[in-house]
């Protein structure tokens, strides 16, 4: 398992995205060289995990608990074919772009070791939304990538460290449960029915996501 590619992208001004200012980082190029990956602090605040990269929404985006998004190249080869044209790495804007890796099969609460020093854990599905499908340009965008469910992962650096290109990646820990980005992913968007089973995974859990499922249950036992 190793990391093909480390992607940044910088603020660009377009039609298709509702954040302020009109503008997004989307568009993720691979970098040359070392890239610092570090707790970018709260969500609302606190930006991309990864030094020289721009979120430019930070409503929905960035955060210490979506400091980084890695994607595998082996999907990425899938919506190639689907789609009949290249994707280059970082195409679906994400930071990382994996090889030998089950991204959206990791469960949440899993570790990973990137090079040396850098420790990030496994916290959330993406949810595809406005400004990934201009970002895309392919009709009913959002819809196909939830049909698909190969969501890709967002994590949170628990301890920072430079990485690059070609660096091993390691799985320092696997939790006991069952809940991987894909069932995170399911029960965050077309399988409501799915949120209690999230609840296994606990603090590991996106804040939003766990906040999400206790409602869930709390309506369903007050309702009974």
């Amino acid at each position: 398992m190793k990391l093909l590619t480390v992607n940044v992208g910088r603020p660009e001004a377009v039609d298709y995205t509702d954040a302020p200012g009109g503008a997004t980082g989307i568009d993720k190029q691979p970098a040359d060289g070392p890239i610092r990956v570090t707790d970018p602090g709260p969500k609302g605040t606190g930006g991309s995990g990864l030094a020289g990269d721009a979120v430019c929404d930070l409503r929905h985006h960035g955060g210490s608990d979506q400091a980084v998004y890695a994607f595998a190249r082996e999907e990425l080869d899938v919506w190639e074919r689907e789609l009949g044209r290249p994707l280059a790495n970082g195409a679906f804007g994400e930071n990382l772009t994996t090889s030998g890796l089950d991204v959206s099969g990791a469960k949440i609460g899993e570790r990973w070791r990137i090079g040396p020093d850098l420790v990030l854990e496994v916290t959330s599905s993406r949810i595809p939304c406005r400004t990934f499908a201009g970002h895309v340009d392919e009709k009913r965008w959002v819809k196909r990538f939830t049909q698909a469910a190969a969501p890709g992962a967002y994590l949170r650096v628990i301890e920072p460290g430079e990485i690059r290109a070609g660096d091993p990646v390691e799985i320092a820990h696997r939790p006991d449960h069952d809940v991987t980005v894909q069932l995170d992913f399911l029960a965050s968007t077309t399988r409501r029915e799915l949120l209690p089973k999230l609840l296994a995974a606990g603090e590991a859990l996106h804040p939003e996501t766990l906040r999400a499922a206790l409602k869930y249950v709390e309506t369903e036992a007050a309702d009974d």
